[in-house]
């Protein structure tokens, strides 16, 4: 079975939480028998295309960046090549100029949409782009998101209960690197241990001015790493308010590097406030590897990564009172970090393994194929 994903961004050009799922779901669905193809945009896309994890990305030129959206006038004749070998196109939304490309290119293949997010910022543009999206939406064979959560609290997603599902997002810890003995000493003169982690782009959405407020007055150790457009406001704020000196921002670090902080940590912290927040592939990791996690209650998929008081704790969005108190709660409750920890990877183990993703995405793939666009079965979770 051949499957073209099409998406803005991807590997090598592009790391992200998006560009992380679709690569595993790539990987994962080589054991199935699917061939999977990805097309993406890139400001250099010279070789044009690739070959990365046992599949192929094709790149075509990005011309234009407006609101978050890519746009390419040479993606349409090379999406119209790949998506005539395809058995099924798997796009991956929000992106409104792949809707155009849908429609001007008139595809009839087979058509699954992996619903990442809701448009949460872009609120004027997209009272323009509602008619476009729900035509194209309408036209999908299936939409699946990544959590019931998501689903249950997405108003897009209730307008098409007839054709939902979920396949939670999965990883291959086998493909993260193990760190060596000396990196793991690197961090730990660095930084020391038992500190709690955040990992991520420093987006308005991730809420990290909350977790420094509620690492005010606390001297818990807290490391970020990662950074984006709020990384100089962000120090900013720190050093006003005094928490610079057990605050650590050790910017963006390699694969390795980043598991040995994850070995290193006590606990996973992730503040995000805002429904921009899918999912959380670094809280993902962080259950991956064993350790209890502090998250807020967005109704997206964090809370299904994190099960509140069993994996972790989960606290209101927006109220740095109620994370510094969780993270007061695992910083002096040892036995506590330990017994959520153990549980937190034995729920990844269950539900968000690669192996699992890749089985629900070619028994999907295959449904469709032999059910065909009207003929759709019900239900809001693949088994």
């Amino acid at each position: 079975m051949r499957v073209l994903h099409f998406f803005k961004t991807y590997l090598p050009d592009s790391v992200g939480g998006i560009e992380q799922v679709i690569y595993q779901m790539c990987r994962s669905g080589a054991a199935h028998g699917i061939d999977n193809n990805v097309l993406t945009l890139s400001a250099d896309p010279n070789p044009p295309v690739v070959e990365l994890g046992g599949h192929h990305v094709h790149r075509a030129r990005l011309d234009l960046q407006v609101a978050s959206t890519g746009f390419s006038y040479s993606v349409l004749s090379r999406f119209r090549e790949l998506a005539a070998e395809a058995d099924v196109i798997n796009y991956h939304f929000p992106w409104p100029f792949m809707d155009l490309v849908h429609f001007v290119s008139r595809a009839r293949k087979p058509m699954v949409v992996t619903y990442h997010s809701d448009i949460i910022r872009q609120k004027r543009l997209l009272q323009l782009y509602h008619p476009l999206m729900h035509r194209f939406l309408a036209q999908a064979d299936r939409i699946v998101a990544a959590s019931p959560n998501y689903l249950g609290t997405s108003e897009v997603l209730r307008r098409y209960p007839h054709k939902t599902a979920v396949i939670p997002y999965g990883l291959d810890k086998s493909s993260y690197p193990q760190p060596g003995t000396e990196r793991l000493e690197h961090w730990r003169q660095a930084v020391g241990e038992g500190f709690f982690l955040f990992v991520g782009v420093m987006r308005y959405y991730k809420g990290l001015h909350i977790l420094l407020e509620a690492a005010q007055g606390t001297g818990y150790p807290v490391v970020i790493v990662g950074a984006g457009p709020l990384e100089q406001q962000l120090k900013a704020q720190a050093a006003a308010l005094g928490v610079e000196h057990h605050v650590r921002f050790v910017g963006r670090v390699n694969e390795e590097d980043k598991v040995a902080l994850l070995q290193l940590s006590r606990a996973i912290v992730f503040p995000s406030h805002l429904r921009s927040e899918a999912f959380g592939i670094s809280l993902l990791e962080g259950a991956m590897y064993g350790k209890p996690m502090i998250s807020s209650e967005i109704g997206t998929g964090t809370s299904y990564i994190n099960a509140a008081g069993v994996t972790g704790l989960v606290v209101p969005p927006s109220d740095p009172q109620a994370f510094r108190t969780a993270m007061t709660r695992l910083w002096e409750n040892p036995a506590e970090v330990a017994a959520m920890g153990a549980r937190a990877e034995a729920r990844y183990r269950e539900l968000f393994t690669a192996e699992e993703m890749g089985r629900r995405w070619a028994k999907l793939y295959r449904e469709v194929l032999a059910r065909g666009a009207s003929a759709s079965p019900e239900g809001c979770l693949a088994e």
